[in-house]
Parts: structure tokens; sequence; C-alpha cells
């Protein structure tokens, strides 16, 4: 049999099909790419009195964090691992990285242990943008082992829904200024980070990871100028008071909240946001020639987040909570 034919097991092939799984055998889904998850020893060097001779010998591994970039075609079991990440809940997940050649024969394996999400990261939102959207996740790992594939077919079933949410399809709303942010025309890109702490103990050749504080990013996004009045009418009653002033009350604070879509509108997911202000409002820059909509730019701290999953990945239809 040929070097090159798909029915030699050992024949290369381009990396062209990757899922996850988590816990024994439950699939999580397809991703679009995939890098990281390298392993790494440090060398440690010894010299001994007045002998030029040196000795090494293998020290501590390093393995490296795994990014994933995902659509819409990753299962409930991942969208609740999300939801326990914003909740700063240390699920530690088994499982593996599968890779599968053109014609989805898997591969190889890359099985992990108590994998945590670190950092989620989000594309930018913007109403004239229809390109496929993708979310980048971040995961920290103790331990990896290589291993190669059964050549078993890979399920197929939601390579169609990967490639069905697309960064025009949102709606960003602020609670009490409903009619205004539905004039929403961009959201930038934010990610929210995990801080994870390495802890060496005993005879352990690589570290026990333990989650640290939780870091919400700021948010920016764009509103027509027309529109924006009454949110910097809200931002020159709590952020440009004088010096003297007393602090933001409670009633002052922003809640609202980011919905996407896939293209047939059926909701996707929800990110709330809580106990938010207005720390800037930057006009654009004035050009006598340009015929963009003039828009402010705003820019939110948040104090907190929350991620709902509203699809029912076994079906595509809208899941319980999004009916409410």
């Amino acid at each position: 049999m040929a070097a090159g034919s798909p029915g030699n097991p050992n024949y290369p092939y381009a990396g062209a099909h990757f899922a996850l799984e988590l816990g024994k055998e439950q699939d999580a889904g397809l991703f679009k790419s995939i890098e990281g998850g390298g392993v790494k020893t440090d060398v440690m060097t010894y010299q001994q009195g007045g002998n030029y001779d040196r000795w090494r010998q293998l020290g501590k591994v390093k393995f490296e964090d795994i990014k994933v970039q995902v659509g819409m075609s990753m299962t409930d079991i991942f969208y609740k691992w999300i939801d326990d990440f914003f909740a700063g809940t240390a699920n530690r997940k088994d499982g593996a990285i599968v890779a599968a050649d053109f014609f989805y024969n898997v591969r190889a394996r890359r099985e992990f242990k108590a994998a945590m999400i670190k950092e989620l990261a989000f594309p930018k939102f913007e109403g004239k943008d229809n390109s496929p959207a993708y979310m980048t996740v971040t995961i920290a790992i103790e331990d990896m082992v290589f291993s190669a594939g059964d050549n078993k077919k890979m399920d197929q079933a939601n390579i169609q829904a990967q490639k069905s949410w697309t960064s025009n399809n949102f709606h960003f709303t602020i609670d009490d200024f409903e009619a205004t942010t539905d004039e929403c025309v961009k959201v930038d890109g934010f990610t929210v980070k995990q801080n994870i702490v390495e802890y060496h103990s005993g005879g352990r050749r690589g570290p026990t990871l333990t989650l640290s504080a939780i870091d919400f990013p700021n948010l920016t996004f764009y509103i027509p100028e027309p529109h924006a009045k009454p949110l910097l009418d809200h931002y020159a009653k709590t952020g440009m008071r004088d010096a003297g002033s007393v602090a933001a009350e409670a009633k002052d604070y922003l809640h609202g909240s980011l919905v996407t879509f896939d293209n047939a509108k059926t909701e996707q997911f929800t990110l709330h946001f809580f106990n938010a202000l207005i720390l800037s409002a930057t006009p654009d820059k004035a050009e006598s020639s340009t015929e963009d909509t003039k828009l402010i730019k705003f820019d939110l701290f948040v104090e907190r987040m929350d991620f709902k999953n509203l699809r029912n990945t076994a079906t595509g239809a809208p899941s319980a909570a999004a009916k409410g």
C-alpha cells in the first residue's frame, strides 16, 4: 500500500479537523483552530568545586496553555464549563484534543488532565461585518500525554454550526438606556481572564494549578452621535463631577447584556454585565471627506459578568432558559 494512501494508518496528513473531548467519551464539539499544548522541561546544570565539567539533568516540566477557537458547534458540556468559569468555580476537566485528517479519520490524540479555562476572548461585534465569529478559549492543564488515533470516523454533526455565527448578529443593551443602546453599531473584542497560581509540592515534577481572582475587562461600544445624548448626560452626572463631590450612588450603576444570534436569528448565548459605569466618551475624528456615520465611543468598567448559553446544542433550537 502506498505511503500516501488514506488506507495506510501511517500516511502523513494535514491538520484539517479537530474535536474536543471532556470527560470519558463525552464529545464537546468541533473547533476552528488549536495552538499550544506543547511540553517543555527545564534543564538544571551543576558544577562541582573547581572542576570545569558540568552535569545536566531534566528539572520541572511545563505544559503550555492550549488555545482553541470555537464557534457555535460546541455541546452543552462545554458551555456549562464556561458558565462555571464566569462563576469562578474551579471545574477541572480531564479530556483530549482529537485530530483527524481530511477524511475525518482520527489520527492523533493529546490527552490532558485537570484542565481549567484560563481566558475567554470574545471577538468584535459590528453591524456591517458578516464574517464568521469565533471565541478564543485558553485552557491551562496539569498533565498531557500524546497518543496515536484509532483511525475511526470523527462525528461531523456540528460542522455547519461552526460557521452559523457572524459578527453582525448581536444585540447590545444597557438597562434604562435600551432605546439608546439599541442603536449600538459596534462592540470591541474583549477578554475575561482567570488568574491561575502554580503550586509546586513534594516530588511532583509539574505544578498544581489553583484559581485566583477573575478579571473582568472594560467594555467598549459605539453609538451614532444623534442617539448618544442620554448616555452623555449620565456620564456628566456620574463621571464629570467636581473633585469634592460624593461617589456614584447604587442607582447610578449600569447593568446590561450582549445577546448573540445565528444566521437564522436564533439566540445563541447572552453575556450579562453588572455594576458598570462610563469611563470615557470619545467622538469620532471629524473629516469633511468621510461618508461614515459619526459615532461616539464609550468605555465602561464592569464589576461582574455571567454567561448563559441559550442554544440547545442537541436540537439547535432555543433552550428552556432562552424561552424564559
